[in-house]
């Protein structure tokens, strides 16, 4: 026999090789694998994000081991107070750190880190179809609830994933019909209410929270006020006008006259449980606090609630509006991946699930919250709470942005200054005009030692 040379093994082996990756590959066209299987981008990426402790993530970390499965990358979501979280986030984005990949974008420090130059431009993922499809739509999220994560040439910052409306929650409707009272509807039968229902049957007329900056300033506007004097552009504080001293005074008085004692240091938690309870009658925040008298399983009042638009003040009806988004920083290491980890967070889908498997309804896109799924969810004893939601929601978004003046990036500074000015007269340690004609000074003084020119 004539022994075959080791060329002709190669050639042979070469051959069969060839044959049977042809095999192959049949069999693949024939049977296609997933795409995800066949390819995960993201295989061996850590993606490190961070965020105050909120419900929306609590319920997302339910979802994401999918999201992980999908793209091959693992997320570490790190989740702590609100206060702890916002100053971790500031010293780390401010100090140029890239130990997140993602961020929540808080509300009221958005202007300062959009300003600054800390976060990236989120436009060049949507403008990209190869990293963004179509049917996300960014222009689905509410209008009201995107103003505060664009810079002044309409670039974007941030997605809205929480979206803040404030409406006003009555517990004890019984009460006030025995009484013959009707719904207040301005800041003068608001006052009424409060007095004639505190003290029956034990209940107070009113309750509120600690978090001053975010309660009272629609009470400054509603008499014609501003925390600044016309903000984004004048940020001169205006904290002991005319108008301003009248509000501090107005809401001083419903809470020393008509709240539960000590309420100035009440935490949301304590708010809504007294309204869950029927303690107290009327709580003034956002939706997704009010609502649960009509929609959780712990009210103790659903027969007797309504919810409905905050009273309007005798100059302006201004309700607070605000949202929490997601962004990402400018030194993030892994930028394609935390985008790939807001668009499937946010996406429509996503966002249906969480209102559909959890009731979650403080989504911000409009599409969603629209649809006939959500208004069935969100309809009780005939109230359309999401019409409601989404009014208010978008109101800032509509002529006046009457928010601007938290998104500015000096309105921490100003905020905190207020918080103590109001509780100095609620507790009648000074009449509201000194309080506030030393806030107003205190206010300019802390904003001249951060660096603003005034």
């Amino acid at each position: 026999m004539t022994k075959k040379n080791s060329s002709d093994k190669s050639a042979g082996l070469s051959r069969r090789t060839l044959l049977r990756a042809g095999a192959a590959t049949i069999g693949a066209a024939a049977f296609p694998m997933p795409v995800i299987a066949q390819t995960k981008p993201f295989a061996g990426v850590t993606l490190r994000g961070a965020s105050f402790q909120h419900r929306f993530f609590t319920l997302l970390q339910n979802y994401i081991p999918e999201f992980e499965a999908q793209t091959g990358m693992k997320v570490d979501l790190q989740l702590s107070a609100f206060p702890v979280y916002n100053q971790q986030a500031n010293l780390e984005l401010s100090s140029g750190g890239s130990a997140f990949d993602f961020v929540n974008v808080t509300f009221i420090l958005a202007a300062r880190w959009v300003a600054a130059g800390l976060l990236a431009n989120l436009d060049e993922f949507t403008g990209d179809p190869n990293l963004t499809p179509a049917e996300w739509k960014p222009k689905d999220f509410v209008e009201g609830a995107q103003v505060a994560y664009r810079d002044a040439k309409g670039a974007t910052y941030g997605y809205s994933w929480e979206g803040g409306a404030m409406v006003m929650g009555l517990s004890r409707m019984d009460l006030m019909e025995k009484k013959g009272l009707k719904i207040p509807k301005t800041f003068a039968e608001l006052q009424q209410v409060c007095a004639e229902i505190n003290g029956t049957d034990g209940v107070t007329g009113i309750v509120s929270f600690q978090l001053h900056h975010w309660c009272l300033p629609p009470y400054i506007q509603g008499f014609g006020g501003n925390i600044f004097r016309n903000p984004p552009t004048d940020i001169m504080p205006a904290l002991n006008s005319p108008e301003a001293v009248q509000a501090v005074e107005f809401y001083a008085n419903l809470l020393k006259n008509y709240a539960p004692k000590g309420v100035l240091t009440y935490t949301e938690d304590q708010a809504r449980q007294a309204l869950l309870t029927g303690r107290s009658n009327i709580f003034i925040h956002s939706s997704a606090w009010i609502t649960p008298i009509l929609m959780s399983g712990d009210s103790k009042v659903k027969d007797t609630s309504r919810v409905v638009r905050m009273p309007a003040g005798p100059v302006r009806d201004f309700p607070a509006a605000n949202s929490q988004g997601l962004g990402i920083p400018k030194n993030a290491k892994n930028k394609k991946a935390a985008w790939e980890f807001i668009k499937w967070a946010l996406s429509p889908e996503i966002s249906m699930r969480l209102v559909k498997e959890h009731g979650h309804s403080s989504v911000c896109r409009r599409s969603v919250i629209e649809s006939e799924e959500y208004r069935k969810l969100n309809t009780v004893n005939g109230q359309d709470l999401g019409a409601l939601y989404l009014e208010v929601l978008g109101l800032p978004a509509k002529g006046e942005n009457y928010m601007a003046y938290r998104t500015v990036k000096e309105f921490p500074i100003v905020g905190d200054v207020l918080n103590k000015a109001f509780e100095q007269v609620a507790t009648g340690q000074l009449p509201a005009q000194a309080a506030m004609n030393a806030a107003q000074e205190q206010a300019i003084a802390n904003m001249r030692r951060a660096g603003t020119a005034l």
